[in-house]
């Protein structure tokens, strides 16, 4: 208990370092911790997201389990006993187990097929008025429907008749009428049984997801009848033999989480294991609307884990860093009372036992407040936008969970063990050994002699040569980002770069300081030679704190670079692929026969008896589109995905686009630094000559072609017709050069034969010598306008449209992907943690070391420097280590910003990356970022300059007595 006690009032004594200890041990954890909760709560949303799009899209409700089976030759006995086993096992495990709100289990009867005819009917009329039909019941029936015409049915026959319920295409199907009594014939059937339908029922909601067929189809040749009814007089007397069966459990798909995947498919295959042990496998049949959309899921949440470790390497080191420069001020305090304590006999073991109780009480306390702590940081993530941008948006469905726990925990062994080295190696050294490593400040840090600079550096550069030759194989191969094993190296790179790239320099700072005593020696004041013989002989004192700051300067611009590349790029292949800001599609008047459907399921016919050959479009007028609200520009666009084209003895496919020159370029969005020229360059080199066309690069490279060929063009049904080559372009608005995935053709992607080509003509002359067929029109938008008041006017128009696109809608729907969300949250969380920790551990770390220096300062005074030459002093000594550290850091953020943000572009499939992927760097993220650290160096030369100005000269003189 003393030993205890005696620990506590240490930890009082340093109460600013073991706070700031903990500090950083509580943002480890909680970063790591906010791991799982992210990556779970963001692919939640996502999986609820997709599920109502699979809804709305193929009008299916996807949180639903339909089982059915089959009977065959069992008794009527058997039947029973399997039915109440399986009703019972439906109700308890079977629907619980999915861990989802149950909305609806309805049980769904069906007896065999039998045939109907009117009420003693005559052989004559019999022949001429056969129907089939069965019975069936589903339970809860009553609760779902509306009767559009007679009543509901007794739950009991009256008079020997079963009375039934029928939808209105079943009435027109059975040719009767309600209240008409019907005869039940069939010879497997013992007696004679009347029905008479008495009510004419519909779907009281349109989209109520208990009706498993939408349309109510299946009733056509049902007579449904009272569910108990149905389980008295067929399922347990058999008057009419049961032939299936089926359960169909409505799920609250809403509520579902990655957590509960797992839950859903194991019960969806214990629910069949348990079905088939009742009946035969080849009588069964299950229907899971969701479980493809879950598999996608599962394999893109493996895919976010592995990118959100990728993100958050880099701030995890300088975390690491952070703690191990705090943990090793500690140690270096307490050195000299470690140093006694092992001269009077004390052991190692119990000098790192008594640190061991205060590093286990930090962690302990730092593992119970992390994982909330990450719950809170998962909610800011949630609501990111981009990149330092956030925006009211439903918040995430985040939990703690155990998984989060592990990891926090896995955090906090890290930070122990990272506290207890310093001390393990302050133990070694005895109160000799302590004194002269005081007086040897000069002594070369271990990552110098063993040069780990060197190390990470090779690392970086191995990892940097295997992914540009992973994404070759990519392109050419024409393969998505996961046909190839990952090197995990790739996620490490990026980190080890910047450590490298920053000891690296830092070994040459030595040779810097000695450079700028050269240079002034002979003018240099003495403050001046006092401050450089400082930094000079105190150099590895500063190695911590200028390692420290430049990993989380360059991390932090790594991150901001990291994530507007990311955002930019992802932009511009949304714009580039659509080519405009609106790309509409309108209905031309033609005379193409109408296809009308064929009879008894044959295929459709048509009007005519032989098609003609080539269909005739009339175009409708261009001018309503130039007129819409908001309009800037508007231009014609014709694309033909299938043109064929000769040039000399080489042909082959291509794509034609046909534009208007002007009205193109003043449309489309291209950007800029594509091509070796702008492209309104190459518009205006083929705008004089009607016959000039543009043609791709991979064609060129192909079929050999240059400029000047003549090219000749055309389709199924037209006649080729002879155009000139007047450029060659690698890329134009739409136009994706590489390989479509699925390709396994070796090579570069131009000399490729399933490379994609294209050829850009005037579309006057494609429409006068070639056919006139439907073009698209590309719209570019005035700044700020009213999207209702565009749709309205094109309503107004009376424009008949088949399709509209918005570039701005799809980009928003990219920007809530999940990869999007935790690349901009990541990293907007990485780059703030990065601002903040450095700032307290600046602070700390000069507090702490003027502290230390108190004597050396009150002597400087007692010698006749002022106070001014203090704060000079210092200001120099700021910028020789902080002010070089931070420069440093700019640099290498900048070198590992150009070389590994790259990197990144395999969260995409290479295939698609089109226009390439570059490196940006948005000016105002630069000016948060220099601004913060402007800030943060003015304030702790403040907060230093207010510490030098209250030293007092007989206080440092007194203290160096003691």
């Amino acid at each position: 208990m003393a030993l205890f006690v005696m620990i506590l009032r240490k930890m009082v004594q340093n109460r600013w370092l073991v706070v700031s200890l903990f500090l950083g041990m509580l943002i480890s954890v909680a970063l790591v911790s906010s791991m799982p909760i992210y990556s779970e709560a963001i692919l939640s949303r996502m999986l609820v997201k997709e599920l109502e799009t699979m809804q709305t899209e193929r009008n299916v409700y996807p949180g639903s389990y339909w089982s059915k089976i089959a009977f065959d030759n069992q008794t009527t006995e058997q039947r029973q006993a399997v039915l109440k086993g399986l009703d019972d096992y439906m109700r308890g495990p079977g629907a619980s187990g999915f861990r989802l709100p149950v909305k609806e289990l309805v049980q769904e009867r069906n007896t065999r097929t039998f045939t109907i005819f009117p009420e003693n009917a005559t052989d004559d009329v019999k022949k001429n008025t056969k129907r089939t039909a069965r019975f069936a019941s589903l339970s809860g029936l009553q609760d779902h429907i509306k009767l559009t015409d007679g009543r509901m049915p007794a739950v009991q026959p009256v008079d020997g008749v079963y009375e039934v319920l029928v939808t209105e295409s079943g009435l027109n199907n059975f040719r009767t009428v309600l209240d008409k009594v019907l005869d039940v014939e069939d010879a497997k059937i013992q007696g004679k049984i009347k029905v008479k339908p008495v009510g004419v029922f519909e779907k009281r909601v349109d989209d109520d997801p208990y009706f498993r067929d939408p349309s109510l189809g299946s009733f056509n040749s049902s007579l449904v009848v009272d569910a108990g009814l149905f389980d008295r007089q067929f399922t347990a007397a058999g008057i009419v033999p049961v032939s299936n069966a089926g359960w169909f459990i409505v799920l609250d798909y809403a509520k579902m989480e990655l957590r509960l995947v797992e839950d859903f498919t194991k019960t969806s295959n214990e629910i069949q294991a348990a079905v088939k042990k009742r009946v035969s496998a080849y009588q069964v049949d299950f229907t899971v609307p969701a479980l493809k959309t879950i598999d996608q899921y599962m394999e893109r949440a493996k895919q976010l884990r592995t990118l959100m470790w990728s993100l958050n390497v880099p701030v995890l080191i300088m975390l690491g860093f952070y703690m191990f420069m705090v943990a090793n001020l500690i140690a270096s305090r307490q050195k000299n009372e470690i140093a006694v304590l092992r001269s009077r006999g004390a052991a190692r073991w119990q000098i790192v036992v008594s640190f061991a109780v205060e590093g286990l009480l930090l962690s302990g306390l730092a593992l119970a407040a992390g994982p909330p702590l990450g719950m809170l940081l998962t909610e800011v993530l949630g609501a990111s936008n981009g990149f330092l941008s956030f925006v009211q948006r439903a918040a995430l469905p985040v939990r703690l969970t155990q998984e989060s726990y592990l990891y926090g925990a896995a955090a906090a062994a890290v930070a122990f063990v990272m506290l207890l080295i310093p001390v393990l190696l302050a133990t070694r050294t005895t109160i000799v050994g302590h004194k002269q490593q005081m007086a040897r400040l000069t002594k070369t840090p271990l990552w110098h002699k063993l040069f780990l600079d060197v190390v990470a550096l090779a690392l970086a550069i191995y990892g940097l040569y295997a992914f540009d030759a992973r994404m070759k194989d990519l392109k050419k191969l024409g393969l998505r980002a996961d046909d190839l094993k990952i090197d995990p190296l790739q996620f490490v790179v990026p980190a080890l770069f910047i450590v490298g790239a920053g000891l690296l320099l830092l070994r040459l700072y030595p040779y810097l300081l000695r450079l700028i005593y050269a240079i002034g020696r002979k003018w240099w004041s003495p403050s001046m030679y006092a401050t450089l013989i400082q930094v000079g002989r105190s150099n590895s004192q500063y190695q911590f704190l200028m390692v420290f700051l430049i990993l989380t300067i360059a991390t932090g611009v790594f991150s901001a670079s990291a994530a507007r590349t990311i955002n930019n790029n992802t932009e511009d292949r949304i714009r580039y692929g659509n080519g405009a800001d609106f790309v509409m599609k309108a209905e031309w008047p033609n005379d193409k026969p109408i296809e009308s459907p064929g009879g008894m399921g044959g295929p459709p016919t048509t009007s005519a008896t032989v098609a003609p050959q080539a269909i005739h479009y009339l175009e409708p007028s261009f001018e309503p589109y130039e007129k819409l609200p908001g309009v800037a520009q508007a231009a014609k666009v014709f694309m033909k995905d299938k043109a064929s084209f000769t040039v000399g003895d080489q042909s082959g496919g291509a794509t034609l686009i046909g534009i208007d020159t002007d009205d193109f370029g003043r449309a489309a969005w291209f950007r800029t630094g594509l091509l070796a020229h702008p492209l309104s360059d190459y518009l205006n080199l083929i705008a004089g000559d009607p016959k000039a066309v543009l043609i791709s690069k991979t064609l060129a490279t192909q079929k050999k072609v240059k400029t000047g060929d003549t090219i000749w063009v055309g389709w199924d049904g037209v006649t080729s017709q002879p155009f000139t080559v007047y450029g060659i372009i690698e890329y134009f608005p739409t136009f994706n050069p590489n390989p479509p995935i699925g390709s396994v053709n070796a090579g570069d992607a131009e000399t490729q034969s399933n490379a994609p080509m294209l050829i850009v003509g005037h579309l006057p002359r494609i429409q006068f010598q070639l056919a006139l067929e439907p073009y698209d029109v590309w719209i570019k938008m005035k700044p700020g306008y009213d999207l209702n008041a565009f749709y309205k006017g094109i309503e107004e128009s009376h424009i008949s449209l088949v399709s509209i696109r918005n570039t701005t809608t799809d980009w928003n729907k990219a920007k809530n992907d999940p990869f999007l969300l935790a690349l901009n949250g990541i990293l907007t969380l990485g780059f703030i943690l990065s601002i903040v920790v450095s700032f307290v551990g600046f602070l700390l770390y000069w507090i702490l070391s003027l502290r230390g220096r108190t004597l050396q300062n009150g002597i400087m005074r007692a010698v006749g420097l002022s106070v001014r030459h203090m704060i000079g002093m210092l200001v120099i000594e700021q910028l020789l280590t902080s002010g070089v550290a931070v420069l440093i850091g700019i640099i290498v953020g900048n070198m590992a910003s150009r070389l590994y943000v790259p990197n990144f572009q395999i969260a995409f499939n290479p295939s698609t990356l089109v226009p390439p992927f570059r490196v940006l760097f948005e000016g105002m993220d630069f000016v948060r970022l220099y601004a913060t650290v402007g800030v943060m160096l003015l304030a702790g030369l403040c907060i230093l300059g207010y510490m030098v100005s209250r030293i007092r000269i007989h206080q440092a003189l007194k203290l160096g007595e003691d």
